[in-house]
């Protein structure tokens, strides 16, 4: 499924995970990447200044409602400045943490399909041009993949390694209605396929903590997208953010926030239920301190994954474990 070597003995140390070098018992993005590669990958958010069709009134207004004025890419470059230079900028900002690695860019902010074929070209060649990038990821929706953008898609992916992020976030409909997505899982189901079908690599989003749900419906949208054996999945926390309508939501008491133990738990019952090959690139998100409504426990980001590390090893448990 994936180009990654398994580790057949596992860490070490009673780790029964077979991709995993460390105490990690799911299949992390860290590990793919460096399998993969040989060795560190950063991912270099940009922004490239597209919209989404719930945004400029093609299926709706406002955009989703827990989403930022920059489009679920708040760590993303400035849209006012040329992709070459986010892209050196954002990359001196990686570089504070790593001292080397290599590079891929990542178009983050709102629906980077959602645009001619010629303005995408313009977007993602100067990038794979520069030194040290090694592919590409591309964040959109699965009903903005018309045939000219996936036959681009396609040649991309002959060429370099290209990894299209679709957001689903959840399999209700009715959740979808409530968050404003503008699509139907029927549709999600269309563009996964037709991407799957030409051998693009996917990563479906899924957002945990969303108004109206509950733990059974959100281990109920884990196995409906473990069913399809996604290349990724990334698991999020929902981050409520200033001046979003789900902020204001939840100050009217119309839904609640998790705990933290309650988010482990869903958690590390999600990964029970994804096959082991699936590559986990998140398990929780980043909502910056400044624009965070809630829940304040996710600033510790460590802490939490901490936490799944350590419930996973009292449960004895591990990705796929259900499967």
């Amino acid at each position: 499924m994936n180009c990654c070597k398994k580790n057949r003995e596992g860490s070490g140390g009673g780790n029964p995970f077979p991709y995993s070098d460390d105490n990690k018992r799911y299949h992390t993005w860290n590990y793919h990447l460096r399998h993969t590669f040989g060795g560190k990958v950063m991912k270099i958010s940009l922004n490239a200044g597209f919209t989404c069709p719930n945004i400029d009134g093609t299926k709706g207004f406002g955009g989703c409602s827990y989403c930022s004025g920059s489009g679920s890419g708040d760590f993303a470059g400035n849209p006012e400045d040329k992709l070459l230079m986010q892209f050196e900028e954002v990359k001196a900002r990686m570089h504070r943490k790593w001292s080397e690695g290599r590079y891929m860019p990542y178009f983050q902010a709102h629906t980077n399909t959602y645009a001619p074929v010629e303005r995408l070209r313009r977007c993602f060649e100067p990038l794979l041009r520069q030194p040290d990038v090694v592919g590409l990821s591309i964040a959109t929706r699965a009903d903005c993949l018309p045939e000219d953008v996936l036959d681009y898609l396609s040649e991309l992916n002959e060429r370099t390694y290209l990894m299209v992020e679709l957001g689903l976030q959840s399999i209700s409909d009715r959740t979808g209605e409530r968050i404003n997505r503008c699509h139907t899982y029927a549709e999600f189901l269309e563009g996964y396929n037709k991407l799957k079908e030409r051998g693009i690599k996917t990563c479906v989003h899924l957002i945990n903590g969303l108004p109206g749900e509950d733990k059974a419906m959100m281990l109920e949208s884990a196995a409906a997208v473990a069913a399809l054996n996604p290349y990724c999945v990334k698991l999020h926390l929902l981050h409520v953010l200033k001046n979003t309508r789900i902020a204001e939501e939840l100050e009217a008491g119309a839904f609640r926030l998790l705990t933290r133990e309650e988010y482990v738990d869903i958690i590390v019952s999600q990964l029970e239920l994804f096959p082991k090959e699936t590559v986990i690139q998140r398990l929780t998100g980043d909502g910056g301190r400044e624009s965070l409504v809630g829940p304040e426990w996710s600033l510790k980001k460590f802490v939490v994954l901490n936490e799944i590390d350590k419930e996973m090893l009292r449960r004895n448990t591990w990705q796929g474990r259900l499967r």
